[in-house]
């Protein structure tokens, strides 16, 4: 039998000290390699969807522009029913101010009627007969204080915005003065207390009935005023308009005529 050499064997011992290790360094190699391929195969993937999601934005551009242009529509909005809140409450204050110089003049109105009472028959009766009928003739006769005192309570409740008492007032006044010189400003603010209301149909009816009860009265401007605003409340805006026009021709230079042509004006 022939003797190997040594250095063979050294080869050999050597070869399978380091064959263990070898096969651990390829086998982890292997793994990186199957992993990296995995994760790449991942990244193509998301580079693919990723493509289709930008040609989905470039081909839908329109919709995304339109989305942008109901944002500043949306904000416009918002902005725009501010102002119309504003607005609104600055018409509210005048309205009242409006109100509560009309009541100031009734009030003078009233504060006159009750100074031109009739003054007192200085002549003495001729007979008994005469005196019994100047006292029944006196006594048929409204008494002035009563009557003013009457209508100022009534005005007092519109004043403080209770408008169901100032219109049971009103309409006691009236039932009780058919011929007052008060009676159209009572009818007046009974329709216009309606319309303080929200109840615009049955305002609407009131005023109506001071233009034809009253047709000379000094009321029936305001009161045609007072009706075509019930016409827009009830979207009635032909009506108004005609309205309008009539306050402007009939009633020229008065105060309710030139608040017409500018509330024309806005409604054209």
């Amino acid at each position: 039998m022939s003797r190997v050499p040594r250095y063979a064997l050294i080869l050999a011992s050597t070869f399978m000290l380091v064959q263990p290790a070898w096969a651990a360094l390829f086998g982890n190699t292997e793994e990186l390699a199957r992993q990296q391929q995995a994760l790449q195969q991942r990244v193509d993937a998301l580079d693919g969807r990723l493509g289709k999601l930008e040609e989905a934005i470039r081909q839908n551009q329109p919709m995304l522009d339109l989305l942008k242009e109901v944002e500043t529509l949306k904000a416009e909005m918002a902005r725009m029913r501010g102002q119309a809140e504003v607005q609104t409450n600055q018409l509210d204050t005048l309205g009242k101010r409006q109100n509560d110089l009309y009541a100031d003049l009734d009030q003078r109105v009233a504060d006159l009627a009750k100074a031109a009472g009739p003054a007192p028959d200085a002549a003495q009766p001729a007979a008994s007969g005469q005196a019994a009928s100047g006292t029944a003739a006196t006594a048929a006769q409204p008494d002035p204080l009563v009557e003013t005192r009457s209508y100022e309570g009534a005005l007092a409740l519109f004043r403080d915005a209770k408008y169901t008492g100032a219109i049971a007032g009103f309409k006691d006044f009236l039932k009780a003065y058919p011929a007052s010189a008060l009676a159209a400003n009572a009818q007046y603010w009974i329709g216009y207390s309606y319309y303080a209301m929200k109840d615009y149909k049955t305002s609407l009816a009131h005023q109506r009935k001071l233009v034809a009860t009253y047709p000379d009265s000094p009321k029936v401007p305001d009161a045609l005023l007072n009706i075509a605003t019930n016409q827009v409340e009830l979207n009635d805006m032909a009506g108004a308009r005609k309205t309008l026009k009539d306050v402007v021709a009939r009633h020229p230079g008065t105060p309710a005529a030139q608040l017409a042509a500018r509330r024309l004006a806005a409604l054209k």
